[in-house]
């Protein structure tokens, strides 16, 4: 049995509030205390019955060592700003618009080797023997340029001020020098990373979980010169590169890579490109070296008695956790920033590791604890937001980051958290390691990503809000609490394998050219011949947004027979438009109540067969639409942000699309503001309000069978399943 008042909890430690930390450990029931990075456990708290996790930082723990090794800092790929020759030279300052402290310019290594100049009006690279850099200006020289042409540099940099740390300097007022990464790559580096963790690991016995923060190589971000963030990239591999790794890897898979590989014409190999088979390589080179070497630390912790957990973030990259190699680190454990449903399930499903902890919102950061601020509000609709995932896919822990002496002064916000921590454990209590009720088909995520980005399509900076995508993303936060298995897939798995048997309703969402919708792969007959097959034979598809897009053989988008609709190019404004909205019932829509949201939507999509029933459009565009297509059903939506009311219309365009409506009824809730997940073989039934106002619903066991309920606003119920 579940210690409903105790357990499961990781509570951030501060020095100086000794007594305070004892209060709350109480409180919030904490059976593990932390240290957050920027600060250290004072010893009577690490001597508190209680497990101990410390923060280990592999590539800044010695700051000696990387001042007097500054030639084996870490590297990292920049581009120049776009200029335009109006003579026949052209100097570019390539540092111009960067953050100067961030970055410094490497003069090490062979300019002409690594660095590249671009005529990016002809995508043409300029000669080596055209070009020159300065190293007094700080500038390029290019020689018999063609005027009017754009012209850009793809040159390294030393990274001489760590990401994070740099971020709490200009987020938290941090006064501290400055700390600069090194990298793993040098032999020299990596035997002195291995020797300094075991002697760490002898000196600190108090400690029980090494959290390792993460291991070698941070996500890409640089700053403007404005001390801004320029880009970021949570998926980016920008930051791992180096000349050296790079010879590796042509000894390695046997040809060289460039520096437009990684630069990747300014768009950084954005995840929303589609991977070019250097990237896919590059990314496998960097999974396997750093598994192998990340592998190595988790060992000396296993062989001083320690725990090694890792953090799904900062400098994560290279661990995959839904790749092929992340299994042979032999981690105890992963813990992660908890932003959403999706992001609980990007934890939660993490294969190879014995359990999954989760670091809620808000950190106890001076941007959210200030005077008028609201962290309690924030509080509750993250944790409503990511209970509905852990209902579906439980993490196993939880906790929270950052100061404590900032959170102690909201007693509001304290109290609450003991509310969160105790429906986390009750939770647990109900759950007791069982899996809550699916139907027996699976829902296919599918993109050109397919499992490695497990949860994480059409993200950019790990669940922040774009407005670009919030109604793509919308998609994979309705899925994260939904009583569906999920599964995601590649063009080229399809490819390879087919469709698996158990996949019952496929999902294509994104814009055109991305690889979330696909670009090219849909003019691939193999893809397109496979699932158009599928569909035909019974199998259900849905599109959002620009689904199956690329201008081709006179067709958009390219499953448009599947689908029903496509998107109107100016290209056929010649033919005439005879569009009418479906005015009888419709199975999806059953549930609406109010206006349907469909977030920016997707203008010009016009129906292109006699079959399409338009469910919903607006000045003549169409925001839904069903169609058949020999046995198989299709769905459009224009766009699907995560509201309540979109989480049924997509669970009920799911079960409409696999020819199964009556099935939505085994374990559902009639109100859209409620979801229920029923765990069979313990008997138990949670029903939750993810609203903030009473809710009336009726749980239905089956068509037949229901039971009426009443909710408090955010509240979950607990209902025996053999009550009806």
């Amino acid at each position: 049995m579940e210690n409903l008042r105790k357990g499961r909890f990781t509570l951030p430690g501060e020095a100086g509030i000794d007594e305070e930390v004892k209060r709350l450990i109480d409180k919030w029931g904490a059976d593990a205390i932390r240290n957050s990075d920027g600060t250290k456990l004072p010893k009577e708290l690490m001597d508190l019955a209680i497990k101990v996790y410390a923060t280990y930082l592999t590539v800044r723990n010695d700051q000696k060592w990387a001042y007097s090794h500054k030639d084996q800092l870490q590297m990292q790929y920049l581009m120049s700003k776009h200029n335009i020759a109006t003579s026949d030279t052209l100097e570019i300052d390539i540092m111009d618009g960067y953050f100067k402290r961030q970055f410094e310019i490497d003069e090490n290594h062979d300019v002409k080797r690594y660095w590249e100049v671009y005529d990016r009006t002809t995508g043409e690279v300029v000669d080596i023997n055209e070009w020159s850099f300065d190293s007094k200006t700080k500038k390029v020289i290019i020689e018999n340029v063609k005027k009017w042409h754009r012209y850009t540099v793809s040159f390294l940099v030393y990274q001489v001020w760590d990401t994070t740390q740099m971020y709490n300097h200009l987020t938290n007022n941090w006064t501290t020098p400055p700390e600069m990464p090194y990298d793993i790559i040098h032999e020299e580096t990596r035997e002195h990373i291995f020797n300094y963790l075991e002697d760490w690991l002898k000196e600190n016995s108090s400690v029980d979980v090494v959290r390792f923060t993460t291991f070698f190589y941070h996500f890409t971000i640089a700053y403007n010169n404005m001390e801004k963030e320029k880009f970021v990239d949570w998926f980016g591999y920008s930051a791992s590169v180096s000349p050296e790794a790079m010879d590796e890897f042509e000894r390695v898979k046997g040809y060289k890579l460039r520096a437009e590989n990684f630069v990747d014409e300014g768009y950084f190999n954005s995840p929303f490109r589609v991977p070019s088979k250097e990237y896919l390589d590059w990314i496998e080179f960097m999974q396997q070296f750093v598994s192998k070497n990340a592998k190595k630390c988790v060992d000396l912790c296993h062989k001083y008695g320690k725990e090694a957990m890792m953090f799904l973030g900062d400098n994560w990259i290279g661990t995959e956790p839904y790749g092929e190699y992340f299994g042979s680190i032999g981690l105890d454990s992963v813990v992660g920033s908890v932003g959403s449903g999706a992001t609980l399930r990007l934890i939660s499903d993490i294969p190879h590791v014995k359990y999954t902890e989760g670091r809620f919102l808000p950190y106890f950061f001076p941007d959210t604890f200030h005077e008028g601020g609201n962290p309690t509000k924030e509080a509750v609709e993250n944790w409503v937001q990511a209970r509905r995932a852990i209902l579906r896919s439980p993490i196993d822990r939880m906790g929270y980051g950052g100061y404590l002496s900032l959170a102690i002064k909201f007693p509001e916000f304290v109290d609450k958290v003991q509310e969160i921590t105790d429906e986390f454990r009750e939770m647990h209590c109900n759950i007791a390691g069982t899996k809550a009720y699916t139907p027996k088909f699976k829902v296919a995520v599918l993109n050109a990503w397919g499992k490695l980005r497990s949860w994480q399509t059409n993200m950019v900076a790990h669940a922040l809000w774009y407005k670009k995508i919030y109604s793509y993303v919308g998609v994979i936060e309705c899925l994260s609490g939904m009583s569906v298995d999920v599964a995601f897939i590649s063009f080229d798995d399809i490819k390879k394998n087919g469709i698996p048997e158990d996949i019952g309703v496929i999902i294509n969402a994104g814009d055109a050219e991305t690889a979330w919708s696909g670009h090219h792969y849909w003019i691939d007959e193999e893809v397109t011949g496979k699932i158009r097959e599928w569909v035909y034979n019974g199998g259900g598809f849905i599109g959002v947004g620009e689904p199956t897009a690329y201008q081709y053989q006179g067709r958009y988008f390219q499953l448009s027979d599947v689908l029903g609709v496509d998107r109107e190019r100016s290209f056929t404004l010649s033919y005439t438009r005879h569009d009418k909205v479906y005015e009888k019932p419709h199975f999806i829509l059953e549930d609406q109540k109010k206006d349907m949201d469909f977030g920016e939507g997707m203008k010009y999509v016009y129906s292109t067969g006699d079959n399409t029933k338009i469910l919903s459009m607006d000045k003549g565009d169409i925001n839904l639409a069903v169609n058949e297509f020999g046995k198989g059903r299709a769905v459009y939506i224009s766009g699907l942000p995560y509201t309540p009311e979109n989480v049924r219309l997509l669970l009920r365009s799911i079960y409409w699309c696999s020819h199964k409506e009556e099935d939505m009824f085994t374990w559902f809730t009639s109100n859209s503001n409620t979801e229920c997940a029923a765990y069979l073989e313990t008997g138990n039934v949670a029903v939750i309000n993810n609203s903030d106002e009473l809710q009336k619903t009726e749980l239905y066991k089956d068509r037949n069978s229901s039971i009426k309920l009443s909710l408090k606003p955010y509240e979950i119920k607990w209902v025996k399943a053999d009550s009806f």
